[in-house]
């Protein structure tokens, strides 16, 4: 015959429970909190290594900037030479020159703008020239009397300056009618021979 359950052993059973129930649910507190820590010090990491890719990328920028104007160092000076001997005596190269169209919609800026007083050749300059980069250009050369109106009467020509080239990006150029100017040893020289005739726009 079976024991009767006493109110006693219904009290006993029910704390036990109780005691049960408050160690699981501390258990269970303990690892949301250990849960909580890691994942408060996983996003301090991500926030740590989000600040060191921004600086990083701000120090490559800075990098690819520098890099652009010490190949415009080398290419703004021997321009004056460049063109003298191709016909297009040098007045005036002009760094990094930004103006905004006569309507006021667009912006442009050109790397070298170098001119005489019927002449002026937009010159782009890039640490690796691109196919890309020629057909920028181009469209940046056609639309030059629409950003300046005081060299309207002026012929404007064109030119594209690299230290590398991807491959047959200068014959591309040429065949534009622009001029190019590569690398050759500690200056730079122009691609084009001497039967070259640029296109005046």
């Amino acid at each position: 015959m079976s024991q009767a359950v006493t109110f006693d052993d219904v009290w006993k059973m029910f704390q036990e429970m109780v005691r049960e129930n408050r160690e699981r649910s501390a258990e269970t507190d303990r690892k949301i909190q250990e849960v909580s820590a890691q994942m408060r010090e996983t996003d301090r990491k991500f926030q740590e290594t989000d600040r060191k890719i921004k600086e990083v990328s701000q120090q490559v920028g800075n990098l690819g900037s520098r890099w652009g104007e010490f190949v415009e160092g080398i290419v703004a000076p021997a321009c004056e030479t460049l063109f003298a001997e191709r016909g297009i005596p040098v007045h005036r190269v002009s760094h990094r020159v930004k103006a905004r169209s006569l309507d006021d919609s667009r912006r442009m800026e050109i790397d070298l703008l170098v001119n005489n007083t019927d002449c002026v050749v937009l010159v782009e300059v890039k640490s690796r020239l691109t196919t890309e980069d020629v057909r920028d250009h181009l469209k940046r050369v056609r639309e030059f009397k629409e950003f300046y109106e005081g060299e309207g009467g002026a012929r404007v020509m064109g030119a594209v300056a690299g230290i590398l080239i991807d491959k047959d990006v200068d014959k591309f150029a040429m065949n534009e009618g622009l001029f190019v100017i590569v690398q050759s040893g500690d200056s730079v020289k122009l691609a084009n021979d001497g039967k070259f005739v640029p296109r005046t726009w």
